[in-house]
């Protein structure tokens, strides 16, 4: 069973803990926490359902994706519009809105890494960067278009990112302890993520860029908890119970369109390596992952969604998780079909 394998992985000590929530039909089959973690006193804290984790890259299909399908329909932004018709210190002519979300843009995966403490320009590192390839050619996982998507945000909508995505998705939502920059008190119900110098990091994100970014970005920064994220799980399954979106441009988001990528998404299109859900998913599954340790998956097919949260960068960067991943979302499939 998947609940015993996560005792194993506690118990263990590749993970710390977790909270997973699966469903099957509308019907919640998993919602249980395990484990703990050390506190930025160096007290051990429970996990539990009210936890808040960093979600690192789900803040990319969670917070960004929704604000592009939203400007898009609302006709302020469309899937061909050239980044630099936006954003005027962008430098490369031929790169849209769609090939941001999809990740075929040109650009390399990162920028070059720097301490989070060290200051620096993201943005305009992003706009110095030459492109690797041909926009469209090929597929490259990156976070400087995810980042591009949330400036573009800003421009159009002429607020900081957190409050749009606050006050326009997630609160219309019901996903009220979805935020960007905690609250000293919220900061508390946060599990740490790494140790930097001599105390984890609690309540503030732990993305680099997204630091120096001053904790916004559209690639990473968001913090939740379970019950958000199942409710946003539920709104991917189900589109057309909620109204901030038109269902349509939602079910176009998590449609596969080339190299196992939707807009932003990642959707099994069963050529290729299996993603982070394993080859036992449908043709059609979708979902993402995060560097911290969280993955939100669906199933449209089966009516499956698993939403694990997890601060498995705790015990460092050179985690398992990957091959954690494949293993529990096999395991959750088997024993929910």
């Amino acid at each position: 069973m998947y609940k015993d394998y996560i005792n194993e992985l506690v118990e263990g000590g590749e993970i710390p803990g977790g909270v997973l929530y699966v469903s099957k039909k509308d019907q919640v089959k998993c919602l249980e926490s395990y484990g703990s973690f050390t506190d930025k006193s160096g007290v051990k804290q429970r996990i539990c359902e009210s936890t808040l984790f960093d979600i690192a890259s789900l803040t990319k299909i969670s917070a960004t994706v929704p604000s592009i399908l939203y400007l898009i329909a609302k006709k302020e932004l469309k899937l061909s519009t050239l980044v630099r018709d936006v954003l005027p210190g962008f430098r490369h002519n031929d790169v849209t809105i769609e090939h941001l979300l999809t990740h075929t843009s040109g650009f390399s995966a990162d920028l070059p890494y720097r301490e989070r403490k060290i200051e620096r320009d993201v943005l305009q590192e992003i706009y110095q960067k030459e492109l690797t390839y041909e926009p469209g050619q090929k597929m490259i996982y990156s976070d400087l278009g995810m980042i591009l998507l949330g400036k573009i945000t800003e421009k159009v909508t002429n607020q900081p990112l957190d409050i749009f995505v606050k006050e326009q998705i997630h609160e219309p939502w019901g996903m009220n302890h979805t935020r960007f920059n905690l609250s000293e008190e919220a900061k508390r119900q946060a599990a740490s993520t790494e140790k930097y110098q001599d105390s984890f990091i609690q309540g503030e994100v732990h993305d680099e860029k997204a630091y120096q970014l001053g904790g916004v970005s559209g690639s990473a920064g968001l913090f939740s908890t379970i019950g958000d994220m199942a409710i946003y799980a539920r709104i991917l399954l189900h589109p057309e119970s909620q109204s901030v979106i038109p269902s349509s441009y939602l079910k176009m988001a998590v449609e596969h369109r080339q190299f196992n990528r939707g807009l932003g998404f990642e959707v099994w299109s069963g050529i290729g390596e299996a993603p982070s859900c394993g080859d036992k998913w449908s043709i059609g599954s979708f979902g993402h992952t995060g560097f911290t340790g969280t993955s939100l998956w669906a199933d449209p097919i089966n009516q499956l969604t698993a939403v694990f949260l997890t601060n498995a960068v705790h015990y460092g960067r050179e985690t398992p998780i990957r091959s954690i991943r494949k293993k529990l979302h096999t395991l959750i499939f088997e024993a929910e079909n």
